[in-house]
């Protein structure tokens, strides 16, 4: 009981530095005069009010974070804290006469925070424009993971950061560090990402996005999240220009951050070259979307080369490093392409980045576990170490990384037959299940890139919430949490 009030402790302290973003959108509100501060500033009081309070009476209990601590933590935030994003969703959508039940606005959030990009909205353009604004935001502060910016902040007062990171950080190696110490480590994740944010929203207003639009799209390319201030996406702004920027930014997004780190750290770009993941992730999907558009141009579905390339490029890089975006519907092309695309956003983005799927890294040590499988076939005695680059992986790490895969395919194996069981046809079902637990966003069938998820039942939106959440923390950090033995002294 200790170590829990203990969690609690950091987790009341956590919502209160989380309540501080509510007064973002609250000031643009003011400023702008779109009538939604006060759902902002009740939401604000209510999540730091309760925050404060929890911090407060459990503060006889603090002490440095355990392994199973941080675990703990890293579950309530990520369901606490849609909670708290919802509400001035529901507060304020009432208002504007759109309907958004707790479902829905919990949904939202919840896709908002894990960079899904789903929405349940059927017309975003009916929203406040600081409800828009918050939308995004919430992208943006759950591309790097709430707890990186967190975990700078509470070793100040006495809540580890390091245990609470491991639960937090996507990719099968978590205990590599940029720095240091870890506040070090989330300031410079932060760094970077705060800056190519900046760029990229300079970008986007260059080629034609107002300030709000510039914003609210640079908070989903970069968190990968694929909101838009437009019901129809990026087939609404309808401007190449800006579609480059968001494929350039997107691709930014999707390679691992710590790279990002080392490049600018030692000025050195051939660094890009060394890493085993970032190659790799730029060639399968650049080398896919060349594919897809001669295909499109031979197939005849576009007569003209550039806009076959225009339409191909950006959607299988959108799909691919799970933001979502779409600026055609792709579901009228053969059924083949949307199926690889959406294969791809299952494994292209590498680890440390903001994209979502199982990572490039886990992909190729598995090709590679299963190349030196073969040979153990035809060489019994031969000793093949599975290699990264200069590095010998540990069979440990490549164990972890198969039952890993085979806890991601059951998982998904069995969210779609409960997608099933609960009445959709099989091509939704199974795309529903499949985008959320890669937090992708869009699927195939009804969930398709000009539809949303509000054709769902409420039952199913949930399975899809929860979907979103273990597929944000990778299976285990969640799945931990419902076994006996975690509860256990």
């Amino acid at each position: 009981m200790r170590s829990i009030l203990n969690v609690l402790h950091a987790l009341g302290l956590t919502m209160v530095v989380f309540s501080l973003t509510l007064l973002f959108p609250y000031f643009f509100s003011r400023l702008f005069e779109d009538g939604a501060d006060q759902s902002f500033l009740t939401s604000f009081m209510l999540a730091g009010g309760s925050g404060l309070l929890l911090w407060l009476l459990t503060y006889p209990f603090r002490r440095e974070l355990r392994p199973r601590d941080g675990l703990l933590l890293v579950f309530l935030v990520w369901t606490v804290f849609p909670l708290i994003a919802a509400l001035p969703l529901m507060l304020e959508a009432s208002h504007v006469g759109v309907k958004l039940s707790f479902t829905h606005a919990y949904y939202e959030a919840m896709s908002g925070l894990t960079t899904t990009g789903a929405s349940v909205l059927p017309d975003v353009s009916k929203l406040p424009e600081s409800l828009n604004l918050w939308r995004h935001t919430l992208v943006w502060f759950g591309g790097m993971g709430i707890l990186v910016l967190a975990v700078a902040i509470l070793p100040m007062l006495g809540v580890g950061g390091h245990q609470v990171m491991r639960g937090e950080i996507p990719g099968p190696m978590k205990e590599e560090k940029l720095t240091p110490r870890i506040a070090g480590t989330a300031k410079v994740l932060y760094a970077i990402y705060a800056s190519a944010s900046v760029l990229c929203l300079v970008a986007y207003r260059l080629v034609g996005l107002s300030w709000f639009d510039a914003w609210c799209h640079t908070a989903s390319t970069m968190g990968l999240g694929g909101f838009s201030t437009y019901s129809g996406g990026f087939v609404d702004i309808n401007s190449p220009a800006a579609e480059m920027v968001a494929m350039v930014f997107m691709l930014f997004a999707g390679i691992n951050f710590a790279t990002h780190f080392k490049v600018i750290r030692n000025r050195d770009l051939s660094i890009y070259r060394f890493c085993p993941e970032t190659i790799p992730f730029l060639r399968l999907v650049l080398a896919s979307g060349v594919l897809i558009s001669l295909y499109l141009f031979f197939s005849n579905e576009y007569s003209n080369l550039l806009e076959a390339f225009r339409f191909g490029m950006f959607n299988t890089i959108s799909v691919a490093t799970t933001t979502g975006f779409a600026n055609v519907d792709y579901l009228q092309w053969p059924m083949f392409l949307p199926i690889l695309m959406l294969f791809l956003g299952a494994c292209a983005t590498s680890s440390g980045s903001t994209g979502g799927g199982i990572k490039m890294i886990r992909l190729i040590l598995v090709i590679k576990q299963i190349r030196t499988e073969i040979r153990h076939i035809l060489h019994p005695h031969a000793v093949f170490p599975v290699r990264l680059g200069a590095r010998i992986i540990d069979q440990g790490v490549i164990m972890s990384i198969m039952v890993f895969m085979l806890v991601y395919a059951l998982t998904l194996m069995a969210l779609s037959a409960v997608m099933l069981l609960s009445g959709l046809e099989p091509t939704t079902a199974f795309s529903a299940a499949f985008a959320s637990l890669n937090n992708i966003g869009p699927g195939l069938g009804s969930v398709g890139p000009m539809s949303n998820y509000g054709v769902l039942s409420d039952f199913q939106i949930w399975l899809c919430t929860f979907a979103m959440l273990i597929g944000r923390l990778e299976l285990f950090t969640v799945l931990v949490i419902f076994t006996p033995g975690f509860w256990r002294r």
